[in-house]
């Protein structure tokens, strides 16, 4: 299939075959995402392959036990780095102005275009991949695990394999509540909720097929299914927890230190 019908073919896979991803098409794969597009053609990220069972195990616990962690041959994770580039600085004799927020930014966008490429690259030759949030939520664990040094942070990161599951489409909110012409518009209350029409339905379906979510809703007594994102899912103490925790690691990690006065 050419490259848009795969992308309107894309399955988030968290079933795995055992089966061994060969040297050559995983390095294929991976030198097709270095051709991705960066700031500055700077290309400030690194990519950590983790196929050691036993480390995938250690990684199991900040990825929350989704078990597709230790079920993929392989587990990727994509760093905002400029650990590489500040030391070529100093070889280099040359300024360094990168230990700020503004340059995290940089490379944790590069790092998320890049990954976005190994996925579409992986699926063109018949694998499956599942994105991992947690990647960036427990960034510091996941750091302490694959021995990150200063000024690298884990941003995103996915499973990888052959899929052993044939899963169905998951909805998605219609262009027209996401795409605008030439200015931002300006959307009714209306619209909005027709935007998520479908989603509501689709979404609520999905959760409550899952025994423990279900459970949960059932238990917090949520209605519909934006109480349940911020109530169930995404709760606001998580999210505070999380930013104060991410703010920390960015701190030691060496991207605070140029905050203008």
């Amino acid at each position: 299939m050419n490259v848009i019908e795969q992308i309107h073919e894309h399955r988030s896979i968290r079933e795995y075959k055992s089966d061994p991803i060969p040297k050559d098409l995983l390095d294929e794969i991976l030198e097709a995402g270095i051709r991705t597009s960066s700031s500055g053609n700077m290309q400030t990220y690194s990519i950590v392959v983790t196929r050691d069972p036993s480390l995938r195990e250690q990684l199991l616990v900040p990825h929350l036990q989704q078990t597709m962690v230790v079920d993929a041959p392989v587990l990727l994770t994509f760093c905002a780095d400029f650990h590489r580039m500040r030391r070529w600085l100093a070889l280099s004799d040359a300024p360094d102005n990168f230990d700020n927020y503004f340059s995290f930014m940089v490379a944790a966008i590069d790092a998320v275009l890049v990954s976005q490429t190994v996925a579409l690259a992986a699926e063109s030759k018949g694998l499956g991949i599942c994105y991992l949030g947690s990647t960036f939520s427990n960034a510091d664990q996941i750091g302490e695990i694959l021995d990150l040094p200063k000024n690298v942070i884990p941003v995103t990161g996915f499973s990888l394999g052959y899929p052993a599951e044939d899963p169905d489409l998951r909805d998605r909110l219609p262009a027209s509540g996401l795409i605008h012409q030439e200015k931002y518009r300006s959307i009714s209350d209306a619209e909005i909720l027709d935007i998520y029409e479908k989603r509501e339905v689709a979404g609520w379906k999905r959760y409550m097929q899952s025994k423990r979510l279900k459970t949960l809703i059932q238990e917090s007594g949520v209605v519909n299914l934006a109480q349940l994102y911020t109530t169930v899912k995404y709760n606001k103490s998580s999210h505070q927890a999380y930013s104060r925790k991410i703010l920390d690691y960015l701190s030691q990690q060496g991207f605070m230190n140029n905050a203008p006065e």
